[in-house]
C-alpha cells in the first residue's frame, strides 16, 4: 500500500470542508433529533449562546427563537456584529471577539467555531446584523457564500438575526422535538435573571434562578424532604434538597450558562464541599453515600476563559476561576462552608430534617448490605453475560470512551431476542432478553430490585446499582411486540424505571423502538409501514395486487429485515417525563388499582378510536 502514498494523497481542506467532513469534532454526535444531545440541538444552542453572551454583557433583555419544521430563526437585541466583520464572524474559523476577555469576560463560546460550524452544516444559513441605523445581510448554502448584500439603512432595534436549516446530507431525515427545546429555554432563563426568551410565541422567564429550576424539576413540594436551600454569590449559585422516594444523586450543573451534563471540576468540588460541611456541622463522620443519596442539586459557576473537555462543552476541566487565580475547588468550598453552615444554624427545622434523612439513608444502606451481597452472588450464578445479556464489543473490550455510541435493546422471548442479536451491530448494540412479563414494581421498595432475579440482572447489566454515573449504555431501548402483551410488558418496564431510576428517564436515556405493523411489497419495491395511514399510502404507491404482510410480533421479522429496522433508519420514540407531572401520580393512575378515573380514561379513548375508524371509513 505504501506506493499509493504520494504528494497527491495529502490534502488541505478549507474551513467548511473540514467541518462537514468531521462534524463530530465540532458538535459531538449527529443523531436525528430523537435524543436531547443530538447535533441539531447543538447547532441551535451555539447560536443562542452568542445571544446569551450579549445579554450577560448587558445588551438586550429579550431573545426570540422560532422553529418551524426545519427552519430555525434566532433574533437578539444586543449590539449586533460589527457590520464590516459579519462575513468573518460567520465563516472564518477561529475568528471572533471572545478572544478579548475585556469584551466578553465570562462567555460560553470561546473557540471562535460555533456559528461557523452551524453555517457549514446548514443547507441554508442567513446572518443579519443591525446596528448604528444600518444592516448587513449575508446568505450561505453549505458554508458557501451565495449572497453578500451591501449595507442598507435600517431603523429596527440593534441586534443579530440568524436563520438556518440543518443539512439533511449530514443529519439525514431529522425532526426537532419541541420538548427538548423548551427545556433548553428554561435552563437559559433560570441562569439569567431578567432575561426573557420567546420560543414560538411562548414566553420563558424566571425570577429566582436555580431555586426556580429545582422546584420545577422536582415536580412538587411533596417530593422534597425539606425546602430547597438556595445559595447565591456573585459568580456562584447553588440550590439543593433531598428527594423522597429517590435512591440516586441528581445534578443540574452549569458553567457560564453552559449545561455541563457530564459535570466536571465544579460539580466534584460541590459534592466534596457539601459532605465536608455537613460532617462538620453535625460533628459526625457520616458515610459519603448516606449524605448524598437522593440529593437533587443545581450548580452554576462563572469562570474566566473556561477549559472544557470538548467543543460541545459538556464537562468542565478548568482548575481555576481565572488564569492564575483561586482554584475552583477552594472557591466553591469556601462558599458552601460559609453559607450552608449559617443556613443550618438559622433554620433548625431544616437541619433536623436533613439529619433524619442522613440517618435514614445510613440505616437503609446497612439493611441492604446483605441483600446486595446475595444479589451479586445471584448475578454470578445466573451467568449474566452468557444467558440474559448479549453484550457489545465496546464493553467486552473495556472501551468505555465510546459509551455514548452504545445501545441496549430490552426484548422478550427467544425468537425476538434471536432476531435482534443476529442483526445488530455487535460493536455498539447489546441485547437483554426478558423471560416473560416482569413484575409490577409499583409501590414496591428498592429491596425488590435485588430480590427479583429479572430486575437484579437488568440493573446489573446497566450498572446503575449505586448511581447513573457509570451507566453502561447511553441508549436503552424497550423493544416489545406491538400487541396487547407487548404493550403490557412495555408498561411494566416503564414502571420499573420510573419507580427506581427516574433520573435515567429525565436524562434522556430511555426509548421505545417502533417496529412496523405491515410490509407492503411488489416485485420492484418493499415498503415497511408503521401505521394504518402508512399502509394506505403504500398501497396507493405500489398499485394493484401488492403482497401485504401483517407483523404480529418481533419474532416474525427476519434477522435480515431487522438490520433495516435497527440500523441508520431505526425509529425511536424518546420517553419524555414532563416536569409538571408527578411520578407518584403517574404510577398511581396507570399501575394502581382500577380507579373510576382510569376506567373513564379507557372508555373515552376507546370511543375516540372508534370515531377515528368511522371517519376513515366515511372518507
Amino acid at each position: 500500500m505504501s506506493e499509493n502514498y504520494t504528494d497527491d494523497s495529502v490534502r488541505t481542506l478549507d474551513w467548511k470542508e473540514h467541518i462537514r467532513l468531521r462534524p463530530g469534532m465540532y458538535i459531538g454526535k449527529l443523531g436525528d433529533g430523537t435524543s436531547h444531545d443530538d447535533g441539531i440541538y447543538v447547532l441551535l444552542k451555539e447560536i443562542i449562546d452568542n445571544s446569551i453572551d450579549e445579554y450577560v454583557m448587558g445588551n438586550g433583555k429579550t431573545i426570540e427563537v422560532n422553529v418551524q419544521e426545519e427552519l430555525v430563526t434566532v433574533r437578539d437585541f444586543g449590539r449586533g456584529m460589527p457590520l464590516g466583520k459579519v462575513i468573518d464572524c460567520v465563516s472564518k474559523i477561529n475568528t471572533g471577539a471572545k478572544y478579548d476577555s475585556k469584551v466578553f469576560k465570562k462567555a460560553v463560546g470561546l473557540n471562535g467555531v460555533g456559528s461557523k460550524a452551524v453555517n457549514a452544516m446548514s443547507s441554508y444559513f442567513k446572518a443579519q446584523s443591525i446596528r448604528e441605523g444600518k444592516t448587513k445581510i449575508v446568505e450561505y448554502r453549505k458554508g458557501l457564500l451565495v449572497n453578500d448584500q451591501p449595507l442598507e439603512t435600517n431603523d429596527s432595534k440593534p441586534g443579530t438575526l440568524i436563520s438556518f436549516v440543518p443539512d439533511e446530507e449530514i443529519f439525514g431525515k431529522y425532526r426537532y422535538l419541541h420538548e427538548y427545546i423548551e427545556e433548553m429555554m428554561w435552563n437559559y432563563v433560570f441562569l439569567n435573571n431578567g432575561l426573557t426568551i420567546i420560543f414560538n410565541g411562548q414566553k420563558f422567564q424566571a425570577k429566582n434562578g436555580l431555586l426556580d429550576l429545582l422546584e420545577r424539576n422536582i415536580a412538587g413540594p411533596e417530593r422534597m424532604v425539606y425546602p430547597v436551600i438556595h445559595i447565591r454569590e456573585e459568580d456562584f449559585e447553588c440550590a439543593f434538597t433531598h428527594a423522597n422516594n429517590s435512591y440516586n444523586e441528581e445534578y443540574y450543573s452549569f458553567v457560564n450558562g453552559q449545561h455541563t451534563t457530564q459535570g466536571g471540576t465544579h460539580q466534584n468540588a460541590f459534592r466534596e464541599a457539601l459532605v465536608k460541611t455537613i460532617r462538620e456541622f453535625y460533628g459526625k463522620d457520616y458515610d459519603t453515600s448516606d449524605i448524598r443519596t437522593s440529593l437533587v442539586a443545581a450548580i452554576s459557576i462563572k469562570v474566566q476563559e473556561p477549559v472544557f473537555e470538548s467543543q460541545t462543552k459538556t464537562k468542565l476541566g478548568s482548575q481555576h476561576i481565572e488564569p492564575g487565580g483561586q482554584s475552583v475547588r477552594n472557591f466553591i468550598s469556601d462558599a458552601i462552608k460559609r453559607n450552608l453552615d449559617n443556613y443550618l444554624h438559622i433554620n433548625p427545622e431544616t437541619a433536623e430534617a436533613l439529619h433524619q434523612k442522613i440517618v435514614q439513608s445510613e440505616r437503609e444502606r446497612k439493611d441492604m448490605a446483605n441483600i446486595k451481597k446475595l444479589a451479586r452472588e445471584s448475578v454470578k450464578k445466573a451467568s449474566l453475560h452468557n444467558k440474559k445479556l448479549r453484550d457489545c464489543r465496546i464493553h467486552l473490550n473495556s472501551n468505555h470512551e465510546k459509551r455514548l455510541e452504545t445501545t441496549l435493546f430490552i426484548t422478550e422471548g427467544d425468537s425476538a431476542s434471536g432476531s435482534i442479536t443476529k442483526s445488530r451491530d455487535v460493536q455498539t448494540q447489546a441485547v437483554f432478553s426478558l423471560k416473560g412479563k416482569p413484575l409490577n414494581a409499583y409501590g414496591l421498595s428498592k429491596k425488590i430490585v435485588y430480590e427479583n432475579e429479572e430486575f437484579n440482572l437488568l440493573q446489573a447489566a446497566l450498572n446503575i446499582d449505586e448511581s447513573l454515573e457509570n451507566l453502561r449504555y447511553n441508549n436503552i431501548v424497550v423493544a416489545t411486540d406491538a400487541d396487547v402483551d407487548g404493550m403490557h410488558i412495555r408498561l411494566l418496564l416503564l414502571t420499573f424505571f420510573l419507580q427506581f431510576y427516574p433520573d435515567l428517564i429525565r436524562s434522556g436515556h430511555l426509548y421505545i423502538l417502533q417496529t412496523p405493523l405491515f410490509r407492503v411489497r411488489n416485485k420492484k419495491e418493499t415498503i415497511y409501514c408503521y401505521s394504518e395511514d402508512e399502509r394506505v399510502k403504500a398501497l396507493k404507491k405500489l398499485g394493484a395486487n401488492p403482497e401485504i404482510t401483517r407483523f404480529k410480533g418481533l419474532g416474525e421479522i427476519s434477522p435480515d429485515e431487522f438490520k433495516f429496522f435497527i440500523g441508520s433508519t431505526m425509529r425511536l420514540d424518546p420517553v419524555i417525563l414532563k416536569r409538571d407531572l408527578s411520578i407518584p401520580q403517574i404510577l398511581g393512575f396507570y399501575m394502581g388499582k382500577n380507579t373510576p378515573d382510569r376506567q373513564k380514561f379507557i372508555i373515552d379513548n376507546l370511543r375516540l378510536e372508534e370515531d377515528l375508524k368511522e371517519d376513515k371509513l366515511i372518507a
